[in-house]
């Protein structure tokens, strides 16, 4: 059935390709070319739409669906994109390592995507294998491979639709380096996007003489450039780029709508269903479409004897609701648009991978009495009692005095009530190990030194337990373990995941530590053994305040 399903779709998806390439004098009139741009990014593993019933690809094929008719009927070149990071987030994909959402994109109809950091969350056989899942190109400029000098995928893809050509060229952050896992990316080179996308640019441009030319980037949105302790993104590579480089900035990676107040600032009142005007920079369009496929952007352009020009544009939520204030004071859920109903073909087809993710993690495991704070404008900044409850269950695992973890390893948040093996798994997707080092006082002085400087709003923020410190003037003044001073002449256990200690999010490098020893206990294994042994959990017993 599933074999029947996904033959129909892909001689659905055919039948539009083939529809673009077919002459419409509504396309060329006087040397004019009209160009819709469709784009989602940050998937993250939302193949499937949420308990309320929002996004979900099902619902977003019918709405892409609609779009690309229109503007092919039109006499639009139409062009789907992503702004990558399709894996990592929800249970019930992971697991299955997203073969439902790559297979997804593929029936939606995309073109091409930017590899994300989230790609290399898994080791590069598994990346391999999604790139066969996929029939489109994951395409990246600036990923090389260190043994060959070469570049290690797919650079860029030239198309042409309606007369157009296009050429559109992937990016990856250069932070992944940093935050991905060195066990999966070791034989890889980020090199710096600037360069790379000039000299890139410039051949092409030489060589295809493209009409119209797109990064398609996993970089992040920051605005007027201030990235902080992020690897620059979209707008400092506009803005660094010759004038007329690119065309467009299809972007993901900070997961925002990319919605203007004005030039360099940002729409703060932005909602769904709400008018959104892209960023500009050095002429070139900058556009993202927040996350989780919640919207799909829509950029219709128009491009008359070689001038480029945006005619409107539009986030279109997915099913997305509102809350609007009643006349009593309370509120009420809103669809912000009509409702959209999911494409049948494609529901099915993903239904049997829900329900076969659903199968390996259902059944009530825990109870805790309040929430417990992973949410990210939450755990990059401050310390929270979610991250006190995993350090707590990792020191269980190995008898350690103390733990750390960096901020970014916490991925969600668990609800108060009853606590399930999937949320266990939507807090801990990445299959660290648990691992422990014995420290000498002064090396752990030493490294602590190291440790605590990493600033908030970032991955790498430290979250700790059992442990405190103080800094001056830049650096460590005092540390307590459990109450009590630091002794540089006594030794210390530390709990630490496997993704730390082998250097991730900036950490020094343990693994090659006398002391150093990994468990065959991942951080997942031991969340859920503590909730197991010890619900109900009183959260307040790990207040951060």
């Amino acid at each position: 059935m599933r074999i029947l399903i996904s033959l129909f779709l892909l001689l659905s998806i055919s039948a539009c390709s083939n529809n673009q390439s077919a002459p419409d004098t509504l396309s060329k009139t006087n040397n004019i070319h009209y160009l819709t741009v469709l784009h989602t990014n940050d998937n993250h593993g939302r193949f499937w739409h949420n308990e309320k019933g929002e996004y979900g690809m099902a619902a977003r094929k019918t709405l892409i669906d609609q779009l690309r008719n229109n503007a092919i009927q039109q006499g639009h070149a139409v062009l789907l994109l992503s702004g990558g990071d399709i894996n990592t987030g929800i249970p019930e994909s992971d697991l299955q390592y997203a073969e439902p959402d790559f297979k997804g994109m593929s029936l939606i109809g995309y073109d091409a995507m930017a590899i994300g950091n989230h790609e290399f969350d898994n080791p590069l056989s598994v990346l391999k294998q999604q790139q066969q899942w996929a029939n489109f190109p994951l395409l990246s400029a600036n990923i090389f491979d260190k043994e060959t000098g070469k570049n290690a995928f797919q650079a860029y893809k030239i198309f042409n639709k309606q007369g157009l050509k296009i050429a559109v060229i992937g990016l990856t952050t250069t932070d992944t380096a940093k935050i991905g896992n060195p066990q999966y990316i070791g034989g890889l080179e980020f090199k710096e996007p600037i360069a790379v996308t000039q000299a890139l640019a410039d051949k092409i441009k030489t060589q295809y003489q493209p009409d119209v030319t797109i990064a398609v980037t996993h970089m992040g949105h920051y605005v007027d450039a201030n990235y902080g302790i992020n690897a620059p993104g979209d707008v400092t590579l506009a803005r660094s780029l010759s004038k007329n480089t690119l065309d467009m900035i299809i972007g993901g990676h900070s997961q925002e709508p990319i919605c203007m107040a004005s030039e360099n600032i940002n729409d703060d009142n932005f909602k769904p269903g709400n008018a959104c005007k892209p960023d500009q920079q050095n002429g070139t369009w900058i556009m993202q479409a927040h996350e989780w496929g919640k919207y799909v952007g829509k950029a219709e352009f128009k491009l008359e004897n070689g001038q480029l020009t945006l005619l409107d544009y539009k986030l279109l939520p997915v099913n997305l609701y509102i809350h609007e204030e009643q006349a009593d004071g309370t509120t009420q859920p809103v669809l912000a648009n009509e409702y959209i109903t999911p494409n049948p073909e494609l529901k099915a087809f993903l239904a049997e991978y829900q329900a076969k993710g659903a199968k390996q993690i259902e059944g009530k495991i825990g109870y805790v009495d309040a929430k417990l704070e992973g949410d990210r404008n939450k755990v990059r900044y401050q310390q929270t009692n979610l991250a006190r409850v995993i350090i707590q269950a990792q020191m269980n695992v190995v008898g350690a005095d103390f733990g750390i973890i960096s901020g970014g390893g916490v991925r969600d948040s668990i609800a108060a009530g009853d606590v399930s093996y999937k949320d266990i798994l939507k807090v801990h997707p990445f299959k660290n190990r648990i691992a422990y080092i014995d420290w000498q006082g002064q090396e752990l002085w030493e490294y602590l030194e190291v440790v605590t400087r990493f600033p908030p709003d970032s991955g790498a923020y430290l979250q700790y337990h059992k442990l405190s410190f103080e800094r001056s003037d830049n650096a460590l003044t005092k540390v307590m373990i459990n109450g009590q001073a630091l002794d540089k002449t006594k030794t210390y256990r530390m709990s630490i995941n496997s993704y730390n200690a082998s250097g991730g999010d900036g950490y020094p490098v343990l693994m090659k530590h006398k002391s150093y020893v990994s468990t065959d206990e991942t951080d997942a294994q031991a969340l859920k053994r503590f909730f197991i042994e010890n619900s109900p959990v009183n959260a307040s017993k790990f207040s951060a305040q």
